[in-house]
């Protein structure tokens, strides 16, 4: 069965986690979908101008593109009076947004803050956990996904820019699980 997942916006806000996320769903179509609210979404391009004051208008609005453009469903609206009972008022948008996607996963980086997990519709999941699940069902297509990540931190290497590795990238991102798997993955990589 295709997985509903609905993603928060401290998933989509870190570029690796949101660059790995669409990378998987375009690879592994038929495994899962991706969510969200134009809430999430406008959460996402305040946290960047925020974090990054002086960057341009082109770059906010881009990131905006990017994220409507590889959501497979974007909410408009949704009944955010249902029960909540998680620990940070502010989530309640997203708790309410899940259910009315029907998400049979909230990809969050801050699942505590929902409450009691066995008292929710859906299933919490933090990215690292999610990723390596995809990893354990289709490990050929995430490899797919590492030879398009590592071309892509070796084009930026070759700009002249000092850049991390794909593995480094994913465990500043809290990933450390998959960048293990990752690692694993490179080894195959180079032996073929």
């Amino acid at each position: 069965m295709l997985q509903r997942v609905f993603v928060d916006s401290n998933v989509l806000y870190s570029r690796t986690t949101r660059d790995w996320l669409f990378l998987l769903r375009n690879e592994t179509r038929d495994m899962f979908q991706v969510h969200s609210t134009i809430d999430v979404v406008v959460e996402v391009v305040r946290a960047v101008r925020r974090a990054k004051p002086e960057v341009s208008g082109a770059v906010t609005h881009a990131l905006h593109q990017q994220l409507v453009a590889n959501l497979d469903e974007l909410l408009t609206d949704y009944d955010a009076t249902v029960e909540f009972t998680g620990v940070d008022p502010a989530d309640r948008h997203v708790h309410a947004a899940a259910i009315a996607a029907g998400a049979h996963v909230l990809l969050t980086s801050n699942g505590r803050d929902f409450g009691d997990p066995g008292r929710l519709r859906y299933e919490l999941f933090e990215p690292d956990a999610f990723f390596l699940l995809l990893d354990d069902g289709a490990p050929a297509m995430v490899r797919r996904v590492v030879v398009k990540q590592l071309a892509y931190w070796s084009s930026r290497n070759d700009l002249g820019r000092p850049v991390k590795g794909v593995a480094e990238a994913l465990d500043d991102a809290g990933c450390r699980g998959l960048s293990e798997r990752v690692r694993e993955h490179l080894h195959v990589i180079s032996d073929s």
